[in-house]
């Protein structure tokens, strides 16, 4: 299996397939508790932030000072971080799209309807997620490439019940809100293959790319995930959702490198 088709396959399966799983749970699950949300929410943001350093960052770091020297590596390290934490920012400032909690967000949002400012938002969550997916997918090597796919697909099953119940929450029929949380996992994949195009271009680039989806994984975290699961009088049960997800995704990085 090419590097292209095997990250388009984790993409599928970890990003949209996982996401639609939550998803469908919606039909059964019509209501989620405040304190629920939360602890859902800081699961999700804990196996990101695990699989950021872990699986992310550490490794293109190590990666990077290795073939390239001590410093040389470290600073293209940290300029790619950098570079894909901006273009996630620069993302999220020009694309109009609306948080559950938060509110509304980025550029004029008076011609789109409050469905579709849900979808761009998680969109916009999701697309570095399937970078990260396809990198790893991309680079050849088990051990980079299951613990992220197995931790972002276990992160997005509780994500796709929580954009379905909360769409159900504002109202959206049944089949309305998983239809739309089935939707926001479709941008993985693509983002999946466009991560696995890159390193197409020279296998040299794999730790750039590692520290890019890194940064763009963090900014995701810090601005959106965190900050949505701890708003409210439940941000105690965040934090422990939160301490689960980076143990479990710690776990799951140290039994695949073994």
């Amino acid at each position: 299996m090419s590097p292209l088709v095997q990250a388009l396959v984790l993409g599928l399966l970890a990003g949209a397939g996982a996401t639609a799983l939550g998803a469908c749970l919606a039909f059964f699950v019509r209501h989620l508790s405040e304190r629920g949300r939360a602890m859902l929410g800081g699961f999700a943001g804990g196996v990101m932030l695990a699989a950021t350093f872990f699986s992310l960052l550490g490794p293109g770091l190590s990666r990077a000072t290795e073939t390239q020297g001590r410093w040389v590596g470290m600073g293209v390290a940290v300029i790619a971080f950098a570079i894909g934490t901006l273009f996630v920012a620069v993302l999220h400032h020009l694309s109009p799209h609306e948080h559950f909690i938060k509110g509304p967000e980025g550029a004029d949002r008076t011609r789109l309807g409050r469905a579709w400012l849900f979808v761009i938002a998680i969109t916009l969550h999701n697309f570095p997620e399937g970078l990260a997916v396809g990198v790893g997918g991309a680079s050849g090597t088990l051990a980079l490439a299951m613990p992220i796919a197995i931790g972002i697909g276990l992160q997005n099953v509780p994500e796709g019940l929580v954009v379905a119940v909360s769409l159900l929450r504002e109202g959206y029929s049944p089949r309305r809100a998983v239809a739309i949380g089935c939707a926001t996992g479709l941008v993985e994949p693509v983002g999946a293959v466009l991560g696995a195009g890159v390193l197409g271009i020279s296998a040299s680039l794999l730790p750039a790319a590692l520290c890019f989806s890194a940064g763009a994984m963090l900014f995701v975290i810090c601005d959106e995930v965190l900050p949505e699961s701890h708003r409210g009088p439940h941000a105690s049960l965040a934090t422990w959702g939160t301490m689960v997800g980076f143990a479990l995704m710690m776990v799951l990085d140290v039994a695949f490198a073994a």
